[in-house]
């Protein structure tokens, strides 16, 4: 059957084409998500992906599925683009925010809408994978990637995320197999050294009662300017950070400071909807305008929890990526 689409296809057959690539398209949009770690960047570089696939229909000798000649274009075009960009934002430290804990490296990410992942198989990945096709989107995970050097991001997304054998990276990549096995081992190392100590089995069920107590209780405090409440949710360990600013702060007191000279710039308490990002809790977050009915968005909180607690805030201080996680731009 996909011999006879593909031959349709190479004809000029457009409907061909996507009735060939349709099945594919979310899971290319998550994998190179996950390689640039910008959900707007891989927007564009799927749309890349495809055209260099038309186009290149006739090159396609049927070796390899369908599938994984698609991953090969959008990985290395994935790389492509991080080669020629480098794009890293600049160290912003004269703010007028409280000394944080720690200075992390400025680092460009992006949240990316759980509503994108519907349609993914949960069988995607091969039998050599290690992570689960939803495991590996959690904001953490995504943060550890974008500290690897692209080389090693992508093997380690194509051999552990999506199972594919090394010697088909070793071709998709076209290089050995040997190099494809040493940048996977020095890859596992330095990212699995930056991952939480603690496991996404201590994560409540998404949409459970636990998940939705806690994540209320969180919105009530936020809305009330209850510092003190969002402070008791927390654990003694968490963080908060604003990728890409630098500013990470850690535990209570520390997170406790940071939030109470927001609430004082402002002088209004958020109000927020709620969403999902990275298969966690998210908030929309709103700005009352002043002497208006209307709230504006300036912002997304992704919580990340860890038993009846939240163990990192995530801000993600940029309003135009809220329209992409089904809430509006303003409330009334």
């Amino acid at each position: 059957m996909t011999d006879q689409i593909l031959a349709r296809a190479r004809t000029g057959d457009e409907d061909a084409f996507r009735e060939l690539t349709d099945p594919y398209r979310r899971e290319l949009d998550l994998h190179i998500y996950r390689i640039v770690g910008s959900r707007q960047d891989a927007e564009d570089l799927l749309q890349e992906t495809l055209l260099a696939a038309w186009r290149g229909l006739e090159r396609f000798e049927g070796r390899a599925s369908v599938r994984a000649w698609l991953y090969r274009i959008a990985t290395n075009r994935s790389l492509d683009a991080l080669r020629a960009t480098r794009r890293r934002p600049e160290d912003q430290r004269a703010t007028r925010m409280p000394e944080p804990t720690r200075w992390n490296e400025p680092l460009w990410l992006e949240p990316y809408p759980d509503v994108l992942l519907e349609g993914i198989p949960d069988d995607a990945p091969g039998p050599d994978a290690r992570y689960e096709t939803k495991e590996a989107i959690a904001l953490a995970f995504i943060v550890g990637l974008q500290h690897l050097p692209p080389q090693q991001r992508a093997v380690l997304v194509m051999r552990d995320v999506l199972g594919f054998r090394a010697g088909e990276v070793a071709e998709m990549l076209e290089t050995s197999e040997a190099s494809v096995n040493s940048l996977l081992r020095r890859a596992r190392e330095a990212f699995e050294s930056r991952l939480p100590a603690t496991g996404r089995d201590r994560a409540p069920l998404p949409d459970s009662k636990l998940e939705r107590e806690i994540v209320g209780r969180f919105a009530d405090t936020v809305e009330a300017g209850d510092i003190d409440g969002m402070v008791a949710l927390l654990t003694d360990d968490a963080w908060l950070t604003m990728p890409p600013l630098p500013h990470a702060y850690q535990g209570p007191a520390a997170i406790g400071a940071f939030l109470r000279g927001a609430e004082e710039r402002r002088g209004v308490s958020l109000r927020l909807v709620p969403t999902r990002a990275n298969t966690q809790p998210a908030f929309g977050c709103y700005l009352p305008v002043p002497e208006t009915d209307v709230a504006r968005a300036v912002a997304l909180f992704v919580l990340t929890l860890e038993r009846d607690q939240i163990s990192a805030i995530t801000w993600f201080a940029d309003s135009n990526v809220v329209p992409h996680f089904g809430v509006p731009r303003i409330l009334r």
